[in-house]
């Protein structure tokens, strides 16, 4: 590929349209640059398989009924509710948490903050910005797999859809809405036509980055040091495409598992949820990806639980009982799908151990009380990856004693392998 010198001084910039969609070099007021060639080298990490740490997140938009919830009574002698008793069967194999939150506000605005502790439009001047734990622990150990992480969840319902995952650069991650098109990733092998099709764009892509990569370095030689900071950024964009596109060239030409049943039809969410669920089991037993999320939004309809009112018009119960059952009814539907997926990751071998005790599965919501759309006293179930003690743990409340619920997922990283000492708003690792 040639390039030429701009007639006019001024400030070069490249495009690379790519699976991250355009990297633009920025505007550096300082000077112009030059064009040369150059390879750039990519990381490359072999998978560790089985018996490697795994970590899924499933999260409710509208919260849980915190009376039926949560128990009185701490340690491993707390009652059993209405809505934990359908976890009766993995008990041992589960924490309850009650006292642990952001510390935030905002409503259902504040539900996205569930798995990164801060607020989107707060996240600007943050170094990670408003990065979801998923995401997070993706970034370092997504590379061993052909999918850094699966985000399931729906694009209907209320903010128009899944806000569940975010990036550093504050990008919100894309959903796959339902199990066909999750089934589909899993296990629908490109013919070999269209991987050769891809090995070839990839290596197109390949080239253009490493033109950009030496262009870029070529300027950080040559700048003030207030476009230096502007490089720095761009450079963490380039990194981020050169691990995207490593594990392409790894996966394109390499066959994905046999799917074990046929292609599943998509129905709703209130029926897909069982299948989601087993289609997740699936993607971690054959080390597809280690990480996934799973949110059950406004798309959950009552509707398909023999309920005539909308879920979002339930949430503001008021203490109505009526409207009170009703929820229970659509809560318990959700600790029934997640307690099965717990007792199905249980059953499933991973070398000398289940699955369950190989994957952190942490099960909750960005709202407390959906009634009065507050964001504190989250419900917070962690289950097997080492957590299960047949727990329930009240942690501390009031301004001196509170915990962040970032502080579980600095903990959760580092079970994970990942050496950080923070994560969003933490102020030290859960113990």
């Amino acid at each position: 590929m040639s390039m030429s010198k701009p007639n006019n001084p001024g400030r070069r910039r490249f495009v690379l349209r790519s699976l991250a969609g355009s990297l633009a070099l920025p505007g550096l007021p300082s000077l112009m640059a030059d064009t040369v060639d150059h390879n750039s080298p990519v990381q490359s990490t072999r998978g560790a398989g089985t018996g490697a740490r795994r970590f899924v997140a499933v999260g409710n938009l509208l919260g849980f009924q915190q009376k039926h919830f949560f128990p009185e009574t701490p340690g491993r002698e707390y009652e059993e509710t209405t809505l934990l008793k359908p976890l009766a069967e993995n008990r041992e194999h589960i924490n309850v948490y009650r006292g642990l939150d952001h510390g935030i506000r905002g409503g259902h605005f504040a539900v996205h903050t569930f798995l990164s502790g801060v607020l989107h439009h707060e996240s600007k001047n943050r170094r990670d910005g408003n990065v979801t734990i998923d995401q997070f622990l993706a970034d370092e150990i997504g590379k061993q797999t052909r999918f850094a992480s699966l985000t399931v969840g729906s694009e209907g319902g209320i903010h128009g859809g899944c806000q569940m995952s975010w990036t550093k650069s504050g990008v919100r991650v894309p959903p796959i809405t339902g199990p066909a098109e999750l089934f589909d990733r899993l296990f629908m092998t490109e013919s070999e036509q269209r991987r050769s099709q891809m090995i070839n764009e990839n290596a197109l892509q390949a080239s253009i980055l490493d033109s950009i990569t030496e262009e870029a370095g070529s300027l950080s030689k040559r700048v003030n040091q207030e476009d230096r900071s502007k490089l720095d950024e761009y450079f963490s964009s380039i990194r981020e495409v050169e691990k995207q596109l490593e594990v392409r060239r790894r996966w394109a030409d390499q066959p994905k598992p046999e799917a074990p049943f046929e292609k599943p039809a998509n129905t709703n969410t209130v029926d897909d949820l069982p299948m989601l669920y087993e289609l997740i089991a699936l993607a971690l037993q054959t080390d597809s990806t280690r990480i996934a999320t799973l949110e059950i939004g406004g798309s959950f309809l009552p509707q398909n639980l023999g309920i005539d009112k909308s879920y979002h018009s339930l949430s503001h119960h008021g203490n109505d009982e009526e409207t009170i059952a009703h929820l229970l009814t659509l809560e318990t539907y959700q600790l029934e799908q997640f307690g099965k997926f717990l007792t199905r990751l249980a059953a499933i071998q991973d070398g000398e151990q289940s699955l369950l005790d190989s994957t952190a599965v942490l099960f909750g919501s960005g709202m407390g009380n959906g009634s009065s759309h507050t964001n504190s006293d989250l419900p917070i179930v962690l289950a097997g990856g080492g957590y299960g003690r047949g727990e329930f743990k009240k942690v501390g409340s009031g301004n001196r004693n509170k915990i962040p619920l970032c502080n579980l997922y600095v903990d959760i990283a580092q079970k994970m392998g990942v050496q950080t000492e923070s994560f969003g708003t933490s102020t030290g690792s859960f113990s």
